[in-house]
């Protein structure tokens, strides 16, 4: 079936770039996939997991958003934070779902609740990401 270039790609860093079989992204719009000569395609990014497959073993990423591109059989990935599985910090992560869930249990008007959500989202993503390892 062939392959397609995959480059995830954050402002600090390149976290993947290797030759896919496939990949499966959270779009905004829901997750869709792409297979080696893809049609051209932009897509806005949501917070979940990129799964891509090299060499038949599916790899596992957190995305915090970004945008995907692909062209010429070359996927590009923008993303505002990716880390793979074995990289995410699971004391890290649980500490932060628990602070965000106390945010949102507050009935104070002083609490962010779009931010408190959006942290545990994040949380809970990379917790289960890091479970898949």
């Amino acid at each position: 079936m062939g392959t397609l270039q995959l480059e995830v790609v954050t402002p600090d860093r390149t976290v993947v770039s290797a030759e896919a079989e496939m990949v499966v992204c959270p779009g905004v719009e829901g997750e869709f996939g792409v297979l080696p000569q893809h049609v051209s395609l932009l897509s806005a990014l949501k917070v979940g997991t990129l799964l891509y497959r090299v060499s038949g073993k599916d790899e596992h990423l957190f995305i915090s958003g970004g945008f995907a591109d692909v062209n010429n059989n070359v996927m590009t990935v923008l993303a505002e934070s990716a880390e793979r599985a074995a990289d995410i910090d699971t004391a890290r992560a649980q500490a932060a779902r628990d602070r965000a869930e106390k945010r949102l249990a507050a009935s104070d008007d002083s609490v962010d609740t779009a931010r408190a959500e959006a942290a545990l989202t994040r949380a809970v993503n990379r917790l289960r990401i890091a479970g898949l390892r």
